[in-house]
């Protein structure tokens, strides 16, 4: 990575390069020293919340609570209902966006975060479940708490006091509740797509069968045509090739613009379809990843699949399909 130094300053790669280590290894220390830590308190807190009808409500103030947004984020996504809840707006009359249904997880370093009381009480008064994370036993939080996750007692990055080493292992711990719930209710890559249907990683779980054309769209012709009909499937379709079926409806070839090519002599309108195509074609499931059509064809440096159930075809799709759903 090249970065011009600012103009008038000498930099000192050297310790530069080498605090930037020591904060790294500092936080490596403490996420293997959370990894050592989960225990059973961990396996409750996962089926609390794999148990439940509600939601999960987030919540934690200041570093904390950008972190809870993140765990939130990355619950709903992976399919646990979870929204943040500020601390402070819920003295003010966000309590009445926690229902009995849910579950609360209070954030907090010290686990003595006033403003987390009166979401505390209020878990209390009603009987919500509040699992609780923080570095310090026997804080308030940890202390009330139905479920406590209490976070080793690694010291923050050096020179300061800084939140740094806690704040990764607070999202760590936040991500591995949001995975560890997923591997519990059995959430899939489809599922993640469903959640994700504008980006990146939705696109790339889309099915071949939410992409491909199918009925009259796909170019279809027997065995037996001649090719003086045939150039009409090949050519009149936007795909530049026809799928070739024997008598029982089986794909058993394909004619390209190339094959057109090369069987070009003037006996060509009268020859059959079966004389002129490629046999054993190459094809797709219907429930196969886009992104791996789209890998099969810059591969094999092709613009069109057919897309089988058994042999027979069901459908096409064209590398543009694949690439306005934004596979890539």
């Amino acid at each position: 990575m090249a970065i011009k130094p600012t103009k008038n300053i000498i930099p000192n790669e050297k310790n530069d390069v080498a605090h930037g280590r020591a904060v790294l290894e500092q936080e490596i220390k403490g996420l293997k020293a959370l990894a050592e830590s989960l225990d059973g308190g961990f396996a409750r807190a996962v089926e609390c919340i794999a148990g439940i009808k509600g939601r999960v409500i987030v919540t934690g103030m200041g570093k904390s609570g950008h972190i809870a947004r993140k765990i939130a984020a990355t619950m709903a996504s992976t399919g646990t209902p979870a929204h943040f809840v500020h601390p402070g707006e819920a003295s003010h009359g966000d309590l009445g966006m926690i229902t009995k249904d849910d579950a609360v997880l209070a954030l907090s370093n010290s686990g003595e975060t006033a403003e987390l009381s009166d979401i505390i009480a209020y878990c209390k008064r009603f009987a919500i479940p509040l699992i609780g994370v923080a570095r310090r036993e026997g804080s308030m939080l940890v202390e009330a708490a139905d479920i406590a996750l209490v976070l080793p007692a690694i010291p923050e990055a050096p020179p300061t006091d800084a939140p740094t080493t806690s704040t990764t292992m607070m999202i760590a711990l936040g991500d591995a509740l949001a995975v560890a719930v997923l591997e519990r209710k059995g959430f899939t890559k489809d599922d993640f797509a469903t959640y994700h249907p504008g980006g990146k990683l939705g696109a790339a779980f889309t099915r071949v069968a939410d992409l491909m054309h199918t009925g009259s769209e796909v170019p279809l012709i027997k065995t037996g045509m001649l090719m003086r009909d045939a150039l009409l499937a090949v050519t009149g379709k936007r795909f530049g090739c026809a799928g070739v079926v024997d008598g029982s409806g089986k794909l058993v070839g394909i004619i390209t613009d190339g094959d057109l090519r090369r069987h070009m002599n003037p006996k060509f309108l009268t020859m059959k379809a079966a004389d002129v195509m490629t046999r054993n074609p190459l094809t797709i499931r219907s429930k196969a990843l886009a992104a791996e059509v789209l890998a099969i064809m810059n591969e094999r440096r092709i613009t069109s699949l057919f897309v089988v159930d058994g042999a027979k075809p069901i459908g096409i799709i064209h590398i543009h399909d694949c690439l306005r759903a934004g596979v890539a």
